[in-house]
């Protein structure tokens, strides 16, 4: 398989090639691994997700991986968000507590599979918003 084209960081392009390489991560659940790690990489794709779209409607943004802010922040500017998209913000605590030993609970098979399907909503989302050439 061809990898992505790449594009300059400015470019919302490369931030949603990004989200879909941290989605195609988040879905291996290969042996060993741990949920908390496949779960970061959802969160990582639904934010570069959203992140590609700002970016696309020139929206700035801060340097932050709370998701329901960033959502909020595209809706102040106009952008309607669906409630299966606004779920991400239930992503953010993947950003930082569970990369790390012993601050919550071991993530289930559970949370770890909807997580990646509220990952997987938010970037066919962006990526049906962006047009490009």
């Amino acid at each position: 398989m061809k990898p992505p084209d790449r594009f300059p960081s400015d470019d919302p392009r490369e931030w949603l090639n990004r989200a879909k390489s941290n989605l195609a991560l988040a879905k291996n659940h290969i042996p060993g691994a741990y949920l908390e790690d496949l779960c970061f990489e959802a969160q990582q794709a639904a934010e570069k997700a959203v992140k590609a779209l700002m970016i696309g409607r020139s929206i700035e943004y801060p340097y932050i991986h709370d998701l329901a802010r960033l959502l909020s922040l595209l809706e102040k500017t106009g952008e309607i968000v669906p409630d299966t998209v606004r779920k991400a913000g239930e992503l953010t605590v993947y950003a930082a507590v569970t990369r790390y030993p012993g601050a919550v609970e071991p993530i289930t098979v559970q949370q770890y599979k909807q997580a990646v399907e509220i990952a997987q909503t938010v970037v066919q989302w962006v990526e049906e918003r962006l047009e490009f050439p």
